[in-house]
C-alpha cells in the first residue's frame, strides 16, 4: 500500500493576514475563540474586559480577566520585533495593576527583551506574572492560514511555590491543618493533570478550597474539603464537595436562571443537585456532596478520583450554559423554575 501523499507546511507573512496591530490583530485576537488559543498557549482562561484600554498614561491593547482566580491578564501586541518602549509601557502596566499577568505578544523577542521578562519573574512575587510569546502564521498548500503562539519566556511556578514555602515557614510555621490542606490540594493536582482533565486546576494553597475556571470570571468551579459535615450539622468527620459557585451582584438572577433548566442539568450530571441559596448571602451554590475524613491520607486517591469525575460532570453541564447567561433575560416577576 502506497504511502499518503503528505502536505508542506509554509510560512506566512504575518502582514499577510493583519495590516495593522490595532485596526487588525488586536480585533481578531479579542475575538472569543481566538483569546481561548492564547489562553491554551500560557495555561489560562481568559475572558476579554476591553481593548484599547487607558492604563496609567498609556493605553493597553487587550484588557482581560483569568477566569479562574479573577486576575488582571494584560495583553501587549506587536507585530515587529520587540523595542524598549512596549517593554517601558509593560513595567507601566505592571505598577498601575495591583495583581497582574502581563502578556507580550510579538512576531520575534529579540534575546535581552526574553531575558528582562525572565528577570521580572524571577524577582517579583506571585502577584505578578510575565510571559512573552511569538506569533506565526502557518499554512498547508492552499489550506487556510492558522496562528501559532509560541512561548518564549513564563513564569518559573516551580521556582515560585519553593521559594514561597520556604518564605513561609522562615516567617510563620504551617498549622496541622494548613499543612494537611496543602498536601491534599498538591496530590489532587498532581492527579488531575496526570489524567488530562478538562478541569484545570489552580496552585495548591494552605487552604479548605481550590478554585477552578469554567470561562466566566464571576463563576467558578470549587472543590472544598471539610471536617464540618452539612449532613449532620456537626464537626467530624466532615465531607467533600464539587460545586459551581455564582459570586458577582447579579449571582442570584444567574441562580434563577440556571434553575429554569434544572431537570435538564440534573439529566446530564447524572444525578440530583443541591441547589443552595441564602438570602443574606450574595453568592449561591449548585454541586454535590460526600461524607468523607480529609484528615485520613489513604482515602484521598479515592477523594481525588470522585473530586474529578464531579467537577468533570458539572464542567459539561454548565460551561456552555453558563457563557450564554444574561441578566437581562431575568424579570423579578418570573417565576419559572422557582423553588429549586
Amino acid at each position: 500500500m502506497s504511502a499518503a501523499p503528505l502536505g508542506r507546511l509554509s510560512k506566512v507573512d504575518l502582514r499577510d493576514a493583519w495590516q495593522s496591530e490595532a485596526g487588525d490583530f488586536t480585533p481578531w485576537l479579542a475575538q472569543s475563540e481566538n483569546i481561548a488559543l492564547l489562553g491554551e498557549a500560557i495555561g489560562l482562561e481568559l475572558e476579554v474586559e476591553a481593548q484599547e484600554k487607558d492604563v496609567g498614561p498609556f493605553r493597553a491593547d487587550i484588557l482581560c480577566r483569568d477566569t479562574a482566580e479573577g486576575h488582571w491578564v494584560l495583553v501587549e501586541n506587536q507585530l515587529e520585533r520587540t523595542d524598549h518602549i512596549h517593554l517601558g509601557q509593560l513595567l507601566t502596566y505592571a505598577a498601575g495593576l495591583n495583581a497582574v499577568t502581563i502578556v507580550w505578544i510579538a512576531a520575534r523577542f529579540t534575546e535581552e527583551h526574553r531575558a528582562t521578562l525572565d528577570w521580572l519573574n524571577d524577582i517579583t512575587d506571585e502577584r505578578f506574572n510575565f510571559f512573552g510569546l511569538e506569533v506565526e502564521l502557518w499554512r498547508i498548500g492552499d489550506s487556510a492560514v492558522a496562528p501559532k503562539f509560541n512561548v518564549v519566556s513564563k513564569p518559573n511556578d516551580w521556582t515560585r511555590v519553593v521559594t514561597d514555602a520556604a518564605k513561609g515557614i522562615s516567617e510563620t510555621a504551617l498549622t496541622e491543618t494548613q499543612r494537611l490542606q496543602l498536601d491534599f490540594w498538591t496530590g489532587f493536582r498532581e492527579h488531575m493533570l496526570a489524567r488530562g482533565s478538562a478541569v484545570r486546576p489552580t496552585r495548591p494553597l494552605k487552604q479548605s478550597w481550590m478554585w477552578m475556571a469554567i470561562g466566566r470570571s464571576w463563576c467558578k468551579l470549587m472543590a472544598t474539603i471539610s471536617t464540618w459535615s452539612s449532613e449532620t450539622q456537626a464537626w467530624g468527620p466532615g465531607e467533600v464537595r464539587a460545586e459551581l459557585h455564582l459570586t458577582d451582584e447579579d449571582a442570584k438572577t444567574y441562580f434563577q436562571l440556571l434553575t429554569r433548566q434544572k431537570d435538564a442539568i440534573e439529566a446530564e450530571v447524572g444525578e440530583p443537585l443541591i441547589w443552595y441559596t441564602r438570602e443574606a448571602v450574595r453568592s449561591c451554590r449548585i454541586g454535590v456532596t460526600r461524607s468523607a475524613d480529609p484528615q485520613a491520607g489513604d482515602t484521598w486517591p479515592e477523594l481525588f478520583d470522585w473530586l474529578r469525575v464531579k467537577l468533570e460532570a458539572l464542567n459539561a453541564a454548565f460551561r456552555e450554559r453558563v457563557r450564554s447567561l444574561d441578566a437581562a433575560d431575568w424579570q423579578p416577576d418570573d417565576a419559572a423554575g422557582e423553588g429549586a
